[in-house]
């Protein structure tokens, strides 16, 4: 009994052997693959379109944020002396008068539809009565250092909103002389403003930012503003006396006139941009010495010809303006009112008898 019993365990031992060297087994199942996962398509796609502010600049026709489009402009009086240059914020101007003073000289009015983000401006000086008109003309906010006797007059009489570097209160600490224009100018080209101490004395709330009322600026303006029956006028030469003179540039690549003088390039020696302009207008005008100083008397209203100058063409304009708290309108040689080309405006005042148009 106990042999056969052996035996059982030997055989039994011996198959679990035989197994372990060499049976067959079961192979394990494949693990299998892991599903697909689907992926949306991540190629870049084109660029969005840049968002276009829904207001409108009242002084260039181009978008600006509707916020911008009411606020009264700033006008500042910028010195044009050779000891002067370069001139600082010049190039961030809307508009640019340049008008003849005493002695053959001439002084800018620049015209900023917002003073945001402009920085240093200068250097700022005085006010004569005519740069007073033509602020008021686009309800601006006129900003000067010091002023002829009689431009003091009409800056109270008329209650001009104005901002004096030289006879100021409270409106003074805008102002600020540049050590190094101190330094590289002399003293007296050295008075600057900006952009941020500006609206920092607005806030103050002394000066209404806003217009008024309805105020309404009538100038129209078109994409393209070159005169479709215009001469060719890619060079343009104004010789306002034998001081001054400026030519302006055509430039094809950027639609704008490019402005020189003194024999070189008008640079804004504060971002070292060369000024330049959508338009140019010439408007002639009469213009008077008043006193043994050569102070003059500049007629900025009536009526008058001019040149209007876009896209590198010119043609004939009359000039009108009806007092001095209106804007200039501008009329074609046919009677139809004038459209600029949207963009900023460079506009020379001259005497057809001391100054000289040529272009070509």
């Amino acid at each position: 009994m106990k042999k056969r019993a052996l035996a059982i365990l030997l055989a039994a031992w011996m198959a679990l052997a035989l197994a372990g060297c060499g049976g067959k087994t079961e192979e394990p199942e494949a693990p299998s693959e892991p599903a697909q996962t689907e992926y949306p398509d991540t190629a870049p796609g084109p660029e969005p379109e840049p968002s276009v502010p829904e207001g409108m600049n009242p002084l260039t026709g181009l978008p600006m944020e509707p916020e911008y489009e009411n606020l009264r402009p700033v006008a500042v009086t910028l010195n044009n002396l050779k000891a002067a240059q370069p001139q600082l914020g010049i190039s961030q101007a809307d508009v640019i008068y340049e008008i003849p003073v005493e002695g053959g000289i001439t002084r800018m009015l620049c015209l900023y539809q917002t003073v945001e983000g402009v920085g240093t401006m200068g250097s700022v000086r005085s006010a004569r009565p005519y740069f007073i008109e033509l602020a008021l003309g686009h309800d601006a906010v006129y900003v000067h250092a010091g002023g002829s006797q009689e431009a003091y007059s009409n800056l109270q009489s008329w209650k001009v909103d104005h901002m004096d570097g030289v006879r100021g209160g409270a409106d003074a600490q805008i102002f600020w002389r540049d050590p190094d224009r101190k330094r590289d100018n002399g003293y007296e080209h050295s008075l600057v403003t900006s952009g941020e101490k500006i609206l920092e004395y607005m806030e103050k709330g002394k000066i209404a930012a806003e217009h008024a009322g309805s105020w309404n600026c009538l100038q129209a303006f078109a994409e393209d503003g070159t005169p479709a029956d215009g001469e060719a006028a890619e060079h343009i030469k104004v010789r306002f006396s034998g001081y001054k003179t400026g030519t302006f540039d055509y430039d094809a690549a950027t639609g704008k006139y490019l402005v020189s003088q003194y024999g070189k390039e008008h640079v804004d020696g504060g971002n070292g941009t060369q000024v330049s302009a959508t338009n140019v207008l010439v408007l002639k005008t009469s213009i008077a010495v008043l006193d043994d100083v050569g102070r003059l008397r500049v007629q900025t209203t009536g009526e008058g010809e001019g040149y209007f100058f876009c896209g590198g063409k010119g043609v004939p304009i009359q000039w009108n303006r009806k007092d001095r708290d209106s804007a200039f309108a501008y009329t074609l040689e046919d009677g139809r009112s004038l459209a600029l080309g949207q963009g900023t405006s460079y506009i020379c005042i001259i005497s057809p008898k001391t100054s000289t148009v040529e272009y070509e």
